[in-house]
């Protein structure tokens, strides 16, 4: 990340230079095209922005930066600043044109109030305003401003300040003059509706790290977030500003930063291959995963697409042929596969598109076929001269190739182990799994427990119908350190995929994950709320993330929140999951009785409850509590996992060291 002042230029391959004054004249009211109403927004939110959780509170602001971006993307806009308001309001300042406020011809009112009152009302559905946009396709403000009880948008345009207020998509007023300027740009301020989202407090760092991104993805475009709820130790508020020069190079480099290269520089491109703009940047580094991280639009596409698809055929086929041509593929008795082109490597690929068209589960999967070749042919291009001209580097690829494909070979036998156990019979199910009644995978749950203790506690207090339990015996492989066939040589994964059901792919595809015998579609992981459970649920957790990352997507990955206390007074007991739950329930009862002693029970492992306190407390679906494991940034993920559980460690000193103001001594 550079701190270099921004020159506001974006690179020509969004939107051609000699078009930009065009656009900010043709830029009015006639622009905007209205396609549908906002009626059931307020009624069905999830359907727009996910969910009302903490993902769908953010992602609000999200769609509102969206739309300052494609300014960017356009040519008119350098600089996006965001700020967390004191009561947790969210203002989002760009330089860019300023949102048209002259009469919509159609509609009868101003082009501002149409964009924030109407659904799929917006330039982007214009091609004469926007080339590509991102977000949800026009969907997005007008989604934040029904959701919001308050929304003011700010534009300063042609000399001139506009402002017009809403409350719950509403407006309160018509569109308004209130003064001059000579600047230009828009200012939207929004609170949240609290009678729609679950959550009302913004973190910090989940808005970093999105910003951050579109730094990366947008070279040249200077981002601000500053935290006015919170001041550092000279009085100014919290803030981070975002701005990157060399765009794709510096995300990979960041992405990379805990492990050991293998090349001297990343290997880069960006240009326009048959009409689409394509940019890559892609590095090797000495582990034994594979990053691939793309984009369409901004939009991050974690399910892949046609982008990703051609990236791989082109990076094999390139990839192949050199080192058939250096020879150094004469000696092996069996054909590299296109998994072991990509081990070790981390590669960001993203790609600008007119019309994209989005597929798969959660509508991230990108499907325009055309996209495929251009992609294929920017990677073919960029890796021959790479190669080419970095011969010493070009051999340490290949050397790490045939690494990977030999160490394959030897994963082959231990996925076969694990196959013939029960993957495809359905039998040989391990030993320590105590399977549930129900042969329902969509009802049934599967807690893997630490410790055979707890286990066998679990056990007891489970409902049989439709709870399993798998005991796990200490601390699972840190398979961010560890070699294909070692992992499938590990007799606690051997377990966990029997037990599941699930398999690795063919020879050809040996990474995919086979789930069409998945047994449970509730899997959850249930640890001691102590520090040795937590390193454990880690452990856990970046196995599921680079093995099993759709059972994630899917939704099936759960933790168990224990309880922390028990408190007792007489006959009362009551449980408390955090240090100001127990101090409330001491204090109420002091208040009730200040003469009754009070008991605290400190629960460090889950073996300390009896099988029943277990039950009610962390199995019972009535009353207790599951936090669902969700992946909102795979870059970044994929950068903390690597970081945590790497080999470097400076990175992990420095992460603990910035956040230990939350960590807390247990003694």
């Amino acid at each position: 990340m550079e701190s270099k002042e921004s020159s506001g230029n974006m690179s020509d391959t969004a939107v051609e230079m000699s078009e930009k004054k065009k656009d900010a004249a043709s830029y009015s009211a006639d622009s905007i095209q209205v396609l549908e109403g906002l009626e059931a927004v307020r009624k069905r939110p999830a359907m727009y922005i996910g969910d009302i959780g903490v993902k769908g509170l953010h992602h609000l602001v999200y769609e509102v930066v969206d739309n300052s971006i494609d300014e960017a993307l356009a040519g008119h806009c350098d600089t996006i600043n965001v700020t967390i308001l004191p009561d947790n309001s969210i203002r989002v300042k760009d330089n860019g044109r300023g949102i048209p406020v002259d009469m919509h011809a159609k509609e009868g009112r101003s082009a501002l109030e149409v964009v924030m009152t109407v659904l799929h009302a917006g330039g982007k559905f214009d091609k004469d305003s926007y080339k590509v946009s991102g977000g949800l396709h026009g969907v997005g403000v007008s989604c934040v401003n029904a959701l919001s009880d308050m929304l003011l948008a700010e534009v300063h345009r042609n000399g001139k300040v506009y402002q017009q207020e809403y409350s719950e998509g509403k407006p309160k007023y018509a569109v308004k003059e209130v003064g001059t300027t000579e600047d230009r740009g828009t200012i939207v301020t929004f609170h949240p509706d609290a009678s729609i989202f679950q959550v009302s407090e913004y973190n910090f760092d989940t808005l970093a790290a999105r910003l951050r991104e579109l730094s990366f993805l947008n070279k040249g475009i200077r981002l601000t977030l500053v935290d006015e709820r919170h001041t550092n130790d000279d009085g100014s508020f919290v803030n981070e500003t975002f701005y990157s020069e060399l765009g794709l190079v510096e995300f990979v480099k960041y992405l990379d930063g805990t492990r050991q290269s293998l090349i001297e520089e990343v290997i880069y491109m960006e240009g326009e291959k048959q009409g689409i703009p394509v940019e890559i940047a892609m590095v090797y580094n000495d582990s034994y995963s594979e990053n691939l991280h793309s984009y369409v639009n901004n939009i991050n596409t974690h399910e892949g697409g046609t982008h990703l698809a051609g990236f791989r055929m082109g990076l094999t086929r390139t990839l192949k042929k050199y080192a058939d041509a250096s020879g150094a593929t004469q000696k092996l008795k069996f054909e590299i596969a296109g998994d072991d082109f990509r081990e070790g490597l981390t590669a960001v690929i993203s790609v600008k598109v007119q019309e994209p068209q989005f597929e798969g589960q959660t509508k991230t999967k990108l499907g325009n076929n055309e996209v495929s070749g251009a992609v294929n042919m920017a990677v073919a291009e960029m890796l021959e001269n790479y190669l080419e001209e970095h011969p010493r580097d070009a051999k340490q690829i290949v050397e790490k190739v045939i690494l990977a494909a030999t160490a394959r070979h030897a994963a082959k036998k231990a996925r076969e182990m694990v196959q013939r156990k029960g993957a495809f019979t359905g039998g040989g199910l391990p030993g320590k799994l105590a399977d549930c009644q129900s042969k329902d995978a969509s009802a049934s749950e599967l807690f893997m427990v630490e410790g055979d203790s707890a286990g066998g506690t679990a056990k007891q207090g489970r409902n049989r119908e439709f709870q399993a339990i798998l005991p796990l015996r200490g601390k699972i492989l840190n398979v961010e350190k560890a070699m294909q066939h070692k992992i499938l040589d590990n007799e606690e994964i051997r377990n966990i995929y029997t037990a599941l059901g699930v398999h690795i792919g063919t020879e050809e595809d040996s990474k995919e994950l086979n789930m069409t015998k998945l047994r449970y579609h509730k899997i959850v992981i249930m640890c001691d709320a102590d520090v040795d459970g937590s390193h454990i649920q880690t452990l856990i957790m970046t196995f599921f993330f680079r093995h099993m990352q759709p059972l994630i997507e899917q939704g099936y990955l759960y933790i168990a929140t224990p309880p922390l206390y028990l408190v007792k007074k007489g006959k009362e007991q009551v449980y408390c999951w955090n240090e100001a739950e127990r101090d409330a329930t001491m204090e109420r009862m002091r208040a009730n009785n200040k003469d009754a002693s009070i008991g605290v029970q400190r629960y460090k492992g889950l073996g300390e409850m009896n099988a029943e306190q277990l039950w009610e407390t962390t199995m019972d679906p009535s009353r207790r509590t599951l936090r669902q494991v969700t992946i909102e940034n795979g870059a970044e993920a994929d950068r903390i996992f690597s970081m945590l559980m790497g080999d470097e460690v400076p990175p992990r000193r420095e992460f603990i060291e910035k956040n230990a103001v939350y960590a807390k001594l247990d003694v």
